[in-house]
């Protein structure tokens, strides 16, 4: 579980948050492996006897104060009794987690019957769009193949397509058999029959160790539906024109209501893959994408607003039917198209899942993030708790997770694997704040109770006898991380414990927030001003600027790079490129709508590294393939030209470009050999994504080098896309150091 806070010591009241201009608050990946400075946990059984707070519920943890009949909260003060078996454990120490470390795992004791842990197989179910093209499906084979040699001994999968028809393969016999379950045309009908009563769930769940190979010839029988047989199933117009043919909203609410019968007996958990190559247009949670074509302007409607909120709530109250039957949806859309993600992304992210979206085919990553996503471990039905001393609390949460309808500050994660991160942010519980003198310094602990399918004791999948297969069992567990900080005393010592990277992550949740809800200009509005008062609350603590006959002499005393203090001199920059990102970009630019809402998806769930990352990307060079020259550069043109290097490595998470500048030395070997540093640095940073990267090498001069040159945003116009050299991040200082001057009048 890795934490990360905006400021190492805390604002000492409100007051002082006020005055500092900064976000207070944490980010949290709960089931990362280690803590954001590579300690495990202490790892031990019997959770359930950890004692707890009789009056704020908190754990017992090693900043409690404890004699030999009684503990002292150290988040309330609370002195609570000791129950006698605790006093017989406690009397040993060494070997209790909670007595050694602030950083603790514990196993908690099933409810279940040893023969229904067995049960607990991973489902796998595929859901495969047939309304696409032979490019898709190609596509599709080829991820779900990876997928196969991903999936653990004991897995079981389910094959099933859908158009205006939805398919379920049995591969369990000599032959793969298919049955057809036609879907009704209109948004409010539903299937005229029940998918158990066309194949029983059962058969339709293949074990993959038997059937791999019937499964991979089902999927070499995947066809595109023609349009005649589109035209013969699907609604016609009233004037015989084909009304469309993807009946996505009916496949996913059938399949969810078909797994849901097995939920708690066959599997604990169960994840659908959806493969979608274009928007739902049939039957129900058709969505109409004729709203992106409408001109916006000349309506006077602010696209980048109407373009954002859902159209339905249809796949919101899916995600809820998805939960209850222990389903968890990963969306994968390879399209071009405007798919209105807007109304789907809620089918993933609520029910615990990612959002994938391709533009292409020809160089989609998708079965390699298929292998990667089912190749790294995950905690399901998991529960999320957050507790503070008495003085502060948290306000806001941030991340893709359901809040607890009853409990203030518990979340639940239906799927949560090990980059999955979540912000808090806090504010003062009342006036008085944190005591300068006081014994008990502010205290966050963070509880994360979660479940895991654990494969017979003392075995790994590939030891497994094949009679041992299938012969998974559940773990639930507990982990507690305890955390205890300091009050600055003044404002520099709050300036001095920044980490500008969580300050980024919370500005991001809050953004895409106020975007969502408001609209992408309010979004942009919403960081510059924030940039405005965070310089003007620094000018003013440092006291820069100064008096001249009673007014403050502005213009050129305002300093807009944080200078007097090193953790605050990104920031600016990081704020420049936010507002330059697609995330924040307007409409009329060409930011496709569905893409920004992938952004949005991908950048809520990212711990903050990766986001910086993300916003603004890294930029190194190397003298040769084998030696780096540069750890880091501004993303400006004139630090290429300055640098003299020949080779330059660009990393925004999402993409990686290797650019040869056009006065490389022609003897460099390009592309970079697969034995140098340069490649050894490529293989490390794909091997840490959560995604995988889209490798790219250019040769300036003889390549085209937009895709390089996009990301070289200083010199490009905050508000456009053009250059000049009147425009770009100096301008955009300039423009801060005088709204700065007029907030301070």
């Amino acid at each position: 579980m890795a934490v990360r806070a905006t400021v190492s010591r805390f604002p000492i009241d409100s007051d002082a948050l006020e005055a500092s201009g900064l976000p207070w608050g944490v980010t949290v990946t709960p089931f990362a492996a280690k803590d954001e400075n590579g300690i495990a946990p202490a790892r031990g059984s019997n959770g359930h006897l950890l004692p707890r707070c009789e009056n704020c519920y908190a754990y017992f943890n090693t900043y409690c104060e404890l004699d030999q009949w009684a503990w002292n909260c150290s988040l309330c003060g609370t002195l609570n009794g000791l129950p006698s078996d605790a006093i017989a454990r406690y009397s040993n120490p060494h070997s209790i987690p909670e007595m050694s470390s602030s950083f603790i795992d514990l196993e908690l004791p099933l409810d279940v019957s040893e023969e229904e842990m067995t049960l607990a197989r991973p489902v796998y179910v595929a859901a495969i769009d047939l309304s696409s093209s032979e490019e898709f499906l190609e596509l599709t084979k080829s991820a779900l193949l990876a997928a196969l040699e991903a999936l653990s001994p004991g897995s079981l999968f389910g094959l099933a397509t859908f158009s205006h028809k939805i398919g379920l393969y049995d591969v369990q016999g000599p032959v793969p058999v298919v049955k057809n379950v036609f879907i009704p045309p209109d948004a409010e009908s539903k299937l005229p029959l029940e998918l158990e009563d066309a194949m029983p769930l059962l058969q339709f769940l293949a074990p993959v160790e038997t059937c791999k190979d019937r499964i991979a010839a089902a999927l070499e029988t995947l066809r595109p539906i023609t349009s005649w047989e589109r035209s013969s199933g699907a609604a016609q117009g009233m004037d015989g024109v084909l009304m469309g043919g993807r009946g996505f909203g009916t496949a996913m609410e059938a399949l969810f209501n078909y797994l849901g019968s097995e939920f708690g007996n066959t599997f604990a958990l169960a994840r659908v893959f959806a493969f979608l190559s274009g928007p739902p247009d049939y039957g129900r949670g058709q969505l109409d994408t004729s709203r992106y074509g409408e001109q916006y302007a000349s309506k006077r409607v602010d696209a980048d607003r109407a373009l954002l909120p859902e159209q339905t709530p249809f796949y919101k109250d899916l995600a809820t039917i998805a939960v209850q039957s222990g389903v968890c949806v990963d969306v994968f859309a390879v399209t071009n198209e405007y798919t209105d993600l807007a109304s789907l992304k809620f089918l993933s992210i609520e029910s615990g899942g990612s959002l994938f979206l391709y533009s292409s085919t020809d160089d989609s990553t998708l079965p390699q993030d298929m292998f990667r996503m089912l190749n790294r471990p995950y905690a399901f039905n998991c529960v999320l708790r957050m507790r503070t001393s008495n003085e502060f609390k948290p306000l806001h949460s941030f991340g893709h997770f359901f809040p607890d309808p009853q409990y203030e500050n518990l979340q639940h994660i239906i799927c949560c694997d090990s980059y999955a991160t979540y912000a808090y942010d806090f504010d003062f519980a009342d006036n008085s704040g944190f005591s300068r003198h006081s014994g008990y310094p502010p205290v966050v602990q963070i509880a994360f109770q979660y479940t895991v399918v654990v494969p017979p004791e003392g075995l790994s999948s590939s030891e497994l006898p094949s009679s041992s297969r299938g012969k998974h069992t559940l773990q639930r567990r507990l982990r507690i991380r305890t955390m205890q900080f300091s009050a600055a005393q003044n404002i520099n010592e709050i300036y001095d414990s920044v980490d500008h990277e969580v300050v980024l992550a919370l500005l991001v949740h809050k953004v895409i927030l106020v975007s969502l809800e408001d609209g992408v200009r309010e979004g942009r509005a919403l960081i510059h001003d924030w940039l405005v008062i965070l310089t003007a609350q620094y000018n003013d603590a440092f006291n820069l600027v100064q008096y001249k006959n009673g007014n403050k002499s502005m213009s050129s005393q305002i300093d807009i790079t944080f200078s007097q203090c090193p953790q605050l001199e990104p920031l600016p920059r990081l704020v420049f490129a936010l507002l330059r990102n697609p995330l924040l970009r307007f409409h009329e630019e060409g930011v496709h709508p569905d893409y920004r809402i992938y952004l949005q998806c991908l950048f809520s769930v990212l711990e903050p590294s990766s986001l910086h990352c993300g916003i603004y990307p890294s930029l190194m060079s190397y003298s040769t393939p084998d030696k780096l020259a540069y750890p880091r550069h501004s993303l400006s043109r004139a630090a290429l030209m300055t640098s003299g290097s020949p080779i330059f490595f660009l990393d925004a998470y999402t993409t990686l470009i290797v650019f040869y500048s056009s006065t490389a030395d022609p003897s460099l070997p390009f592309p970079p050999p697969q034995d140098c540093l340069l490649r050894k640095t490529i293989n490390e940073v794909k091997q840490g994504r959560n995604i995988t990267p889209k490798l790219m090498f250019i040769r300036g001069g003889q390549d085209d080098a937009t895709a390089f040159e996009n990301y070289l945003i200083e010199e490009q116009d905050v508000d456009g896309s053009g250059f000049a050299s009147a425009m770009g991040f100096v301008a955009f200082l300039d423009d801060i150091s005088q709204s700065v001057a007029e907030y301070m009048k």
